[in-house]
């Protein structure tokens, strides 16, 4: 039986996640960021995905560096939704971006360190 990979099922559920909190911002006519929000979002895991079948270390160090810039990216257009009286918030999201930004930073620091 194959063991679950933690990342990649986070970064599937943040996913999902973002993909209705975008759907909230777009009833509440933030199209611009919403679409930004949904871009890098989503990224994480498409990112997070490629590197599981990635040609070698350094590819796969590269994929998850990407994965990477994508949770910061992130992370900034969730605070500017934070921080914003105008939009709704979901606490959930800057909680579940933390995580898995924590998980992405240890996965490059172990990769690097094996290389």
């Amino acid at each position: 039986m194959e063991r679950e990979n933690l990342i990649v099922t986070k970064s599937v559920d943040f996913a999902l996640e973002i993909i209705q909190y975008c759907e909230v911002l777009e009833q509440h006519k933030k199209f611009v960021i919403a679409k930004q929000l949904l871009r890098c979002g989503t990224s994480i895991g498409a990112n997070i995905h490629e590197a599981q079948n990635a040609e070698s270390r350094a590819d796969f160090i590269h994929k998850v560096k990407i994965a990477a810039k994508e949770v910061e990216e992130t992370k900034y257009w969730l605070l500017l939704c934070e921080r914003s009286a105008s939009y709704p918030f979901n606490p959930n999201l800057k909680t579940g971006i933390g995580e898995i930004g924590l998980i992405i930073y240890k996965i490059l620091s172990t990769s690097k360190a094996n290389r």
